[in-house]
């Protein structure tokens, strides 16, 4: 089972990273000024992930495919790595799609 890991950034924000059972990032937050608000990101996630109209596939500057998951509102709430092809940017969907609703938080912060 995949898992959300909930840290703290070097600047003090907070952000949460989902990897895939085998431990791989496939989803990354952007950054939060508050652990609340970074929470609220991942229950964001998890309500979302299972709607295929909830990615956004584009092309980086380099030509490599990644993805946006976005919420109801149209806000980006994680983002993908670059995949080598569109078959593995798929896997990595099916994988977000497959671990996010049921996926445990784990809470690596640090307090200041």
């Amino acid at each position: 089972m995949g898992k959300f890991i909930v840290k703290t950034r070097k600047d003090g924000q907070f952000q949460f990273n989902l990897k895939a059972t085998n431990g791989q990032i496939i989803l990354t937050s952007e950054a939060y000024k508050a652990k609340d608000s970074c929470l609220a990101g991942i229950a964001s996630v998890k309500k979302n992930a299972p709607e295929d109209k909830r990615f956004e596939i584009l092309t980086a500057k380099n030509g490599k495919p990644y993805f946006n998951l976005k919420a109801t509102n149209g806000q980006v709430i994680g983002t993908s790595q670059m995949y080598a092809s569109m078959a593995t940017l798929k896997n990595g969907i099916a994988s977000v799609k497959n671990n996010a609703p049921e996926a445990p938080i784990i809470d690596e912060t640090v307090e200041g």
